[in-house]
């Protein structure tokens, strides 16, 4: 029976049966698949090197798919091969292993899959290995000769949607499949010279990422373009301004007299002996448009057949573009909402509440002074933006210095500078704090004097930095959770910050911090602090005066 919601096509309508099992008459060509020993003499040459020969190997035979060459173990070079962790699954061919070839400085990950259990209908392929064509840029040689006969894209009657059904979909990322999409267009005998994508993000800094092929390079350059980039000449006097703004894609023609050369890329194009130019628009699931623009030398520019089957996979490859975009989106939102290495710790999966591990680091806590009298003493407006200034003071050289921010509280910060590889006594770590700390005062010092001249009020603040180990992970409630540290070494670095104002001293440390830093630290004391049961020495860097 025909079902519910699914629509036919006239042809379909027309050769229904009246009583309404038009969804049964139709025919569907069977999948087959065979394999038979070949009688040819194959071989597979990769880097100089043979790294296979064979009279007996097996022709295996699948419908919509390539003709694939397996070869026994024994006329397999398994000395140049590495097994890897990958795995895939066939429904009738069972489980494939994979192995990564080394061939002297060359190294091409799983290259090379073997069903080494097959299923009954693949049992003769069982053990034998067949390569990755593709991905090593080579053929079969059958009885001496090079040959494209068993081509692999073939079964759809397009190279560009066989290439994404089979390998454009496994792509590791923008850059990749950007290259990969470029080397097939011209395998296919598309003479592409130049081509782009650009695909626009959300990122406090960045408004998206661009990736551009050319033929005569090997690789794909990548790079970002800022918010600023919006208001650039070079972005304004752009193609892709129109088609996200929802003009459609845009053809210009560049050979022959007085061609239109109306945007800044295509003058330079055309100046590069480009003949002609396409950007179509790639749609993403929320409506987000994007671009990917092609250009050419060939004479006569791109013929309306070659537009017409990258048109045709432009839905598809804009998912997985999406895919990609979405992936990238997420790690940039966390790194930016919980900093890089918490961001990377959720991506890894620690996102249930109790999640956590132990963390010996330095913990820095700094505050503003006099906050609640300059907050009521303004707009809000400007107090915000003093605000962000005192951030951008401190917490900036926390990053630079290779720290984690893991709290703003207030007009307060929270950051810590874990114990880094191969540092077993912690120096580097108190080193790059300590350093920061120093940056972050040269530059309240910069700040401030821009504030007096402009007759405004000084900013008091304060840094405590203390060593310790914390528990690392999230606390909250199953439906909100913050990733954070806790412990008594977070309490006692924000008493010991406390102690700047009772001190003539904006940075000021503790002994245990103290022990494990090579830069010179005067002890200015022993403290009470609330809640800790011993008196505390503290110290003071030599370079940093009093404030």
């Amino acid at each position: 029976m025909v079902q519910r919601g699914v629509r036919m096509s006239e042809s379909d309508q027309n050769s229904a049966e009246i009583d309404g099992s038009a969804g049964e008459s139709r025919d569907l060509p069977e999948y087959n698949i065979s394999a038979e020993i070949s009688d040819r003499h194959v071989s597979i040459e990769y880097n100089g090197v043979t790294i296979v020969d064979s009279k007996k190997a097996v022709l295996y035979t699948e419908s919509r798919m390539p003709t694939v060459y397996y070869f026994p173990r024994e006329d397999v070079r398994m000395d140049l091969m590495r097994r890897s962790r990958f795995r895939t699954h066939c429904p009738f061919k069972g489980n494939a292993s994979y192995w990564t070839l080394e061939v002297g400085e060359k190294t091409i990950e799983d290259a090379v899959w073997s069903y080494e259990s097959p299923l009954p209908e693949a049992d003769g392929i069982k053990g034998h290995l067949a390569f990755y064509l593709s991905k090593l840029g080579v053929s079969y040689n059958e009885d001496g000769e090079y040959t494209e006969a068993h081509s692999e894209f073939d079964s759809h009657g397009s190279p560009f949607v066989d290439w994404l059904m089979r390998e454009g979909w496994d792509t590791s990322s923008p850059s990749d499949l950007t290259g990969q999409l470029g080397d097939v267009l011209l395998q296919s005998g598309m003479d592409v010279s130049r081509m782009s994508v650009f695909i626009r993000t959300l990122h406090p800094l960045l408004i998206g990422s661009a990736y551009v092929w050319r033929s005569d390079k090997d690789d794909v350059n990548s790079f970002v373009l800022t918010h600023d980039t919006l208001s650039s000449p070079l972005f304004l006097d752009s193609p892709l301004v129109p088609i996200f703004n929802g003009a459609g894609g845009i053809r210009r023609r560049l050979e022959g007299e007085n061609p239109l050369l109306d945007y800044g890329i295509i003058k330079q194009l055309h100046n590069e002996g480009m003949t002609d130019y396409a950007a179509m628009p790639m749609t993403f699931s929320d409506g987000q448009i994007n671009a990917l623009t092609m250009s050419t030398s060939k004479a006569g520019g791109f013929s309306t057949a070659e537009l017409g089957r990258v048109h045709e996979i432009l839905p598809v490859l804009s998912r997985f573009y999406e895919v990609h975009a979405a992936r990238s989106m997420s790690n940039s939102l966390l790194q930016t909402y919980l900093g890089r290495h918490t961001g990377e710790k959720v991506m890894k999966g620690l996102i249930k509440r109790g999640d956590s591990e132990e963390l010996h680091a330095v913990i820095w806590f700094c505050d503003l002074r006099q906050s609640t009298p300059l907050a009521e003493s303004m707009p809000r407006e400007e107090f915000l933006e003093l605000l962000n200034h005192f951030f951008e003071c401190m917490v900036k050289p926390v990053v630079e210095y290779g720290g984690e921010v893991l709290r703003f509280i207030g007009d307060a910060v929270l950051a810590v500078f874990p114990l880094l590889d191969g540092d077993s006594i912690y120096q580097r770590a108190c080193d790059d704090a300590l350093s920061a700390a120093t940056e972050a005062e040269k530059r309240m010092k910069t700040y401030n004097a821009e504030r007096e001249a402009a007759g405004l009020q000084t900013l008091d603040f304060g840094i405590g930095l203390h060593l310790g180990r914390l528990t690392y992970g999230n606390i909250g409630i199953p439906e909100r959770l913050e990733f954070t540290v806790i412990g008594a070494a977070a309490n006692e670095a924000a008493r010991i910050e406390a102690l700047t104002k009772e001190i003539d001293y904006s940075v000021v440390v503790s002994s245990a911090f103290a022990d494990r830093c090579s830069s010179p630290l005067t002890p200015v004391g022993e403290f009470e602090l609330r809640g800790v049961r011993k008196k505390q020495t503290i110290y003071v860097p030599e370079e940093l005066p009093g404030f």
